[in-house]
Parts: C-alpha cells; structure tokens; sequence
C-alpha cells in the first residue's frame, strides 16, 4: 500500500485521523451523512490519515477499511506512526503543512496523545469528534466538566511521569476541543447524549452508509458471542471472565466468539479449550460483520460499544442484541473505581436490546 494512497490530486480541507477500524468506519458514516456522494465531499475533499498502531489484527482491519473509503472516493494516507522512535517526529514533521491548511478536523479519539499533539499544530476553526465507542461518553462528560481527558480505566488512577510531562498538550487539546467564537465543535455518536457540553454540536449515527452498502445479513438460528478486552485493560479478571463466557454460552447455545481486536492469543486459545467455542478473528468491524453475515439470531455481549452500534447497524432484521452485566465479583483489585459505574451506564442505557443479569461464575 502506497503511504500516500488516493485522489491524486486532491487538496485536503476535510483532514480525519483515525488510529483504529471503529473511528475509520465512523468517518466514513460521517461522511456519508455530510455528502452522500464523493464529489459532493465537504470542504472540497477529505483525507483520512491512518496513524496506525502496531498490533497485526488491528493493522489488517484498517487496511480492509481503508480500501473501503479509496472505495468512496476519499483520500487515504497510511502513516507509520509508531514504527520506532523516530516515527512521531517524522510523522507530525510530514503532516504540518497539512493540518495548517486544513478548515475542518475529524479526529476518533481525543484521548490520543498523538491526536491531542496534533491539535496543537492546526488552525482549523471546525473539529469534529467521531465515536471511539463507548469512550466518547466519558469524553463528553469530561468536555462539560472542565476535567483532565482521561480513560475511563484509567480514572482515579496516579498519574505516571508521562502523564504529568504530557499534561501542558492535554490540557491545550481540552481548550481546542471546547467550543468558542473562533471554533465549532460537534460530536458524530451513536452513544446516548443526554446533557452534551454548551455549545458543542450533537449528530445522531445511524449507521446509514453501513446499512445502504451491507446486507441485509443471512440469519442463522443460533447465538454468536462478542469478545471485549476489558482483561486486557486489567479491569476483569481473566479466570472469571472465561467462566462467564462458559456459562453464558451453554446457557444461550452460543457457538462462535467474535474476538475482539485487542484480546489476547493466550487468552482466546484458552476460552476455545475451555469453552469449545469457535473464536473467529475478525476482518472488519463488527457492525460490518454482522450486516454482511451470515450472523446468529441472538448477539450476547459484555457491556461494549456494539450494545449500542449493532441495534442499529441491524435495524429491520430479526437479530436481538442480548448484554450481560458485568458482576462486580469479577472486577481486579486494580479497576478504577469508576468501573463498576461506568459499565453499568453502558449496558443501561443502550436502547433495543435484551438485558440479562450477571450470569454465575463459579
């Protein structure tokens, strides 16, 4: 793949970031929803630039994606941005010119670091927040707030030497990202928003140009499990999580586990020994997945994004979406203790699906 692949040409107004397939997929819905075809592109055209991480599944997920929005006639620029101690530099030095000319910013995760550094360096008056799932929530709360931008896991926590030598950049970022005279800032989510920040713009997902492009799915009588990695962020345990998965799936009949991106090869072979579950890696994102099936007719999952996202990517079709809560048994002595509060909030207020109670792991 060409660093600099796409619309030859092209002078990017519109400039996205994006560091995982979830936000690429949300830009392209963006998209979508500001201008339904190519030429139409807000702004004159958009670039999506792909900081991408180093981690094999999620690399081969945002190049499926990636092809996807060369697909609807955008500008693609894959960066290497974590490719050695080296690369930030080279990365932010080659993308300058860029971010200084650009009138409107589309970013998936205003946690980054990467992104927030990046904030500092444009003079666009237009940013735009995309969904990073259920991060966005924490976000808005912490933009209406006035806090530090912080991961939910996170929250609580003592904050390292990084964090406190990164803090002047974060705390820029969380200025830029507040709304002014000189800036507009708006949040594209599928999330609920119930009380968003003053003055920031509020866009419904629907998950159109998924829909309008995949499916509808073949359904299938059985139940597919989703996989979070909620123990690879040290927030459950990883003995009670197999033992929830175990029992979840004999009790629904569930028979494959979409893994989740950032889960573990240890951990996934383990729940297929112990669970006999298929576990299938993957190639898009899930609400892709789904609406191209064939998918089961019962989706579990753990609280998780697609609580949110898959209600509505498979609007129409005969699937429900049935979430398991999180038992608080199941948390590690080192979760933040804004955890149990936090995943509970995303299970309650999901809409359309099925909830069912903390199932025994024993």
């Amino acid at each position: 793949m060409s660093p600099h692949a796409g619309k030859a040409g092209l002078t990017p107004h519109t400039l996205a970031f994006v560091e995982s397939p979830v936000q690429l997929l949300n830009v392209l819905e963006w998209a979508h929803l500001r201008a339904p075809r190519a030429e139409e592109a807000p702004g004159g055209g958009l670039t999506l630039v792909v900081l991408s991480p180093t981690d094999p599944m999620t690399r081969g997920q945002l190049r499926r994606m990636a092809d996807l929005a060369r697909d609807e006639g955008h500008t693609v620029r894959w960066e290497e941005a974590r490719g050695g101690p080296a690369a930030p530099f080279q990365t932010i030095g080659g993308l300058t010119r860029l971010l200084r000319k650009a009138d409107r910013i589309v970013m998936g995760d205003p946690f980054s670091r990467y992104v927030q550094l990046l904030l500092t360096i444009t003079r666009a008056r237009d940013l735009v927040v995309v969904d990073d799932g259920t991060a966005t929530m924490e976000f808005v709360a912490q933009l209406a707030s006035g806090e530090r931008l912080v991961r939910w896991h996170r929250k609580g926590g003592r904050q390292g030497p990084r964090d406190l030598i990164f803090a002047p950049v974060s705390s820029s970022a969380r200025r830029r990202l507040t709304p002014s005279t000189r800036r507009k800032v708006e949040i594209f989510s599928s999330m609920p928003i119930e009380e968003p920040p003053k003055g920031v713009t509020i866009t419904a997902n629907e998950f159109a140009w998924t829909r309008a492009t995949f499916g509808p799915p073949r359904i299938t009588k059985g139940a597919d499990m989703v996989g979070t990695s909620l123990v690879e962020t040290g927030v459950v345990d990883a003995d009670r999580y197999v033992e929830a998965v175990s029992a979840l799936a004999k009790t629904h009949g569930a028979t494959r586990y979409f893994a989740h991106r950032r889960e573990s090869t240890e951990k996934l072979h383990r729940l297929a020994v112990e669970t006999g579950l298929e576990i299938v890696r993957p190639d898009l994102p899930l609400e892709l997945i789904a609406r191209r099936g064939p998918i089961g007719r019962t989706i579990l999952s753990f609280p998780s994004t697609v609580v949110h996202t898959l209600p509505l990517a498979l609007v129409g079709t005969e699937v429900r979406v049935a979430v398991c809560d999180i038992d608080p048994a199941w948390l590690t002595e080192n979760a933040s203790p804004r955890a149990q509060g936090f995943l509970s909030g995303v299970t309650g207020t999901a809409k359309d699906v099925h909830r069912l109670s903390a199932v025994s792991a024993v």
